[in-house]
């Protein structure tokens, strides 16, 4: 067992911190008569099911006729992502997947390999057939699980042997991220600390693991390993079979560390101090890459580096360092390969350390957070860039990443295909000199090449990554055109390269919708639409949280996670509660509609009753959720930040906007709940650096009154726009009968009016007001008093 622990290895997507028939299909019933034009249908796409996959038992008739079903519902342009077709373009095998909303596990479904989605069905299996299951984790964009579905999980004679020796399970991640925690966990304990996707773990049928790794290359000698993945398949189950009290000590070990670590530590006595932060800066600016901005180190994520911490550090302390450390990081991010200088958005993360050359999917949660950023730093800076690209990702967002009804789908791939049909990662962002000359006349070209680094040999594959290769000043000088020319060319080149590459094959889009990663486009949205004043950004947050609330909520207004082919499914975790209650403030703040407040409390309620730890801080899944093996407390910001960090500060939010202490209460116990982390690691929890600094500022409690309901604020809300004010909640309410529906909820709003028939700001502390005014710039005057950080801790 030792030996085979020692074969896991470590490549693969970088993880930041995933009575029935034999084989589970109904016994055999007698065939449904079929008549007319629907049924000659079913009955062509009932032939085209195998009886069953290499090596499985039978899929059983009612099985067939599901899956032929949801085939002759595909139509004829349906086009099967595996490479096993019939002469007429049909897949020559399917499995249960293709029962499945979950965009990855679609892409699986037409595999050789008997897959069953996570559940009870696929463990019964196990346990009566008397086999091992194999758990497969990813994500529909995740490179390195494409690469290892192409290399094994397509072919025949692995497949054959999975299906003889395993029940295979395949998880989406993204969609059942309780699931993916537990064995990501496992993995990385077994592995020293790495782990990744594709994830691949070996479990008892009682749903315990043995053994994991992450991508394993096919076989032994292909890409260098010396032992591949059909031979260890192979010698796992025999030492599952022959030594089964090895695997059963294995496993026990595993699970009695995983429920020690998934539960988080003991809490500490109090919310930690400002030395948190200190220590927090001083590690930053320790591994800081002075030369291309985020961590001296590669590959780079842009969460690598948290710019709003250092913004948020600048601010209190004064610390030029820090604000240095964040712009110097956003402008690089922002004029590298990371960016899509033509589109708008970002990719995940850079292979390099100059943001050169991405990992070209493109992921909702990185672009919601990356908008913010930029915001801010433009707040804090005023430099009218940092503005310029959260427009851009947000326009991405709007057309390219939008569903009809207003909600914003996941995710796109890193894969595209080039003209000859071949899956090429980054084709379809990147460029030839012939291809821009194509598009854009010769000045334009020339800008555009010289601008961008566009070359001959390119710097990817013979192709080029549009980067900032020279300042566009120098370019025009060198062209002779005019620097404010030289800008409104540019401009135009860029919509006319996006409109050029939409005639390209498009990375796959992944168009389930999760209330998580929602919720902070939603923030992003409302954020950008209040501080740079656009109404159509708001409508566009108000649009998706409609949809969420209205369409995503069971009968006892209980959250799904998730959205795909016209129903909601899965009960929702705490980051789905949690980033959707913080954009629900933001939309709050931004649009004045009191509905907007009420969803963020009662949504908190439910968080409160279901899924909050009395010790401190909230679980991963509801009190009424599947048992699993352990019960995830979330301590840890990655690539996105854990529901604990984001429920935080919304806590402090509510608190201050309801008055009510018990919010305050709940987050210093989340506070101390993680306080040994804050401590000792504060990097892990950056996203809660941001919540603690909250906790420790003096917050501002701004009303502005109107005169009317119609009344506009802007002559007060203009100034307080470009204010980089992070520790404070606004709400904009008019006098009078409506000011109802905002004091029912906001005690802080009542009886306050706007005076002389102006708009009025109110600037309190914890309920106690400074005199109201209706002078922008004494409103300033009065919102600029910074305090300092107590001096607390070292």
């Amino acid at each position: 067992m030792a030996a085979l622990l020692g074969l896991v290895l470590a490549a693969g997507c970088t993880a930041q911190r995933q009575a029935a028939a034999p084989g589970g299909g109904e016994p055999a019933e007698a065939a449904v008569p079929m008549a007319g034009d629907g049924g000659e249908m079913m009955a062509a796409a009932l032939a085209k099911i195998p009886e069953a996959l290499p090596g499985a038992p039978p899929l059983g008739e009612v099985l067939r006729r599901d899956l032929a079903e949801r085939l002759a519902a595909a139509g004829a342009a349906y086009e099967p992502r595996t490479r096993h077709l019939r002469e007429d373009g049909s897949p020559l095998y399917t499995n249960r997947l293709f029962l499945s909303s979950s965009p990855y596990l679609q892409q699986h479904a037409h595999n050789p390999v008997n897959w069953f989605p996570w559940g009870d069905e696929a463990f019964e299996a196990a346990r009566r057939l008397k086999r091992p299951v194999l758990l497969s984790i990813g994500y529909s964009t995740c490179h390195w699980c494409h690469v290892m579905e192409e290399e094994s999980f397509e072919d025949p004679e692995i497949a054959r042997v999975m299906n003889e020796l395993y029940i295979p399970i395949k998880v989406d991640r993204e969609v059942r991220p309780d699931v993916d925690a537990i064995y990501m966990q496992a993995v990385q304990m077994m592995s020293g600390g790495q782990g990744g996707w594709p994830l691949n773990a070996w479990l008892t049928p009682d749903r315990e693991p043995f053994f994991g790794g992450t991508y394993f290359p096919p076989r032994d000698g292909d890409r260098g390993a010396r032992t591949g993945f059909l031979t260890i398949l192979q010698q796992l189950s025999r030492v599952y079979h022959e030594q089964p009290d090895k695997v059963a000590q294995a496993a026990a070990q595993l699970v009695e560390a995983l429920q020690a670590g998934l539960g988080g530590h003991p809490p500490a006595s109090s919310p930690p101090d400002a030395g948190v932060l200190r220590r927090a800066f001083g590690f930053y600016a320790g591994h800081f890459d002075p030369v291309d901005g985020g961590l001296n180190r590669a590959p780079k994520f842009p969460s690598s580096l948290p710019v709003r911490f250092l913004l948020r550090y600048d601010r209190r302390t004064g610390e030029d360092q820090a604000l240095e450390m964040a712009t110097l990081t956003l402008r690089k991010m922002a004029t590298g390969g990371l960016y899509d200088q033509a589109g708008g958005g970002f990719h995940r993360y850079a292979t390099d350390a100059r943001w050169l050359v991405p990992h070209f999917e493109k992921m909702l949660y990185d672009n919601a957070l990356l908008a913010v950023t930029y915001l801010e730093a433009w707040q804090a800076t005023g430099d009218p860039s940092f503005a310029r690209i959260t427009r851009e990702i947000l326009r991405y967002v709007r057309r390219d990443m939008t569903s009809p009804e207003g909600a914003f789908y996941s995710a796109t791939d890193a894969d595209s295909r080039t003209p000859d049909g071949h899956a090429e990662e980054g084709y379809f962002f990147t460029w030839t000199p012939e291809e821009i000359q194509s598009v854009l006349d010769p000045v334009a070209a020339r800008l555009v090449k010289a601008h961008y680094g566009v070359t001959a040999g390119g710097n990817f594959e013979g192709r080029s990554i549009l980067h900032v290769a020279r300042p566009l000043e120098e370019v025009a000088a060198e062209l002779e055109v005019p620097a404010e020319e030289a800008r409104r060319l540019l401009d135009a080149a860029r919509e006319a390269l996006y409109e050029a590459r939409k005639a390209r094959p498009a990375p796959l889009r992944d168009e389930k919708i999760l209330a998580a990663w929602n919720g902070l486009m939603i923030g992003a949205f409302a954020r950008a639409g209040l501080a740079l004043d656009e109404a159509a950004d708001v409508e566009a947050a108000a649009a998706a949280a409609r949809f969420i609330l209205e369409r995503m909520r069971d009968d006892r207004g209980r959250l799904n996670r998730s959205f795909k082919d016209g129903r909601a499914e899965h009960p929702a975790f705490l980051e789905d509660y949690a980033f959707l209650i913080g954009g629900l403030l933001d939309l709050y703040e931004a649009g004045s509609d009191p509905r907007w407040l009420r969803e963020a409390v009662a949504l908190q309620a439910i968080l409160d009753d279901h899924y909050a730890d009395p010790a401190g801080g909230y679980y991963t899944t509801s009190d009424d959720h599947e048992k699993l093996l352990a019960r995830e407390k979330p301590g840890y910001d990655g690539a996105e930040p854990s529901g604990n960090s984001v429920a935080a500060l919304n806590l402090l939010r509510l608190a201050h906007f309801t008055g009510e202490d018990r919010y305050r209460a709940a987050a210093d116990r989340l506070l101390a709940a993680f306080g040994a982390t804050l401590e000792g690691s504060p990097a892990a929890l950056s996203e809660m650096l941001l919540a603690l600094d909250f906790r420790l500022d003096d917050v501002r409690e701004v009303v502005l009154v109107t005169p009317s309901a119609k009344a506009s604020a802007g002559v007060l809300l203009d100034p307080l726009r470009r204010l980089f004010l992070p520790s404070r909640v606004l709400a904009v309410v008019p006098q009078g009968k409506a000011q109802a529906p905002h004091a029912a909820l906001l005690p802080m709003v009542e009886g306050k009016i706007a005076q002389e028939g102006k708009v009025t700001a109110y600037v309190c502390k914890l309920g106690v007001c400074r005199l109201p005014t209706t002078d922008p710039s004494e409103l300033v005057e009065q919102l600029r008093q910074v305090a300092p950080l107590p001096q607390a801790g070292p």
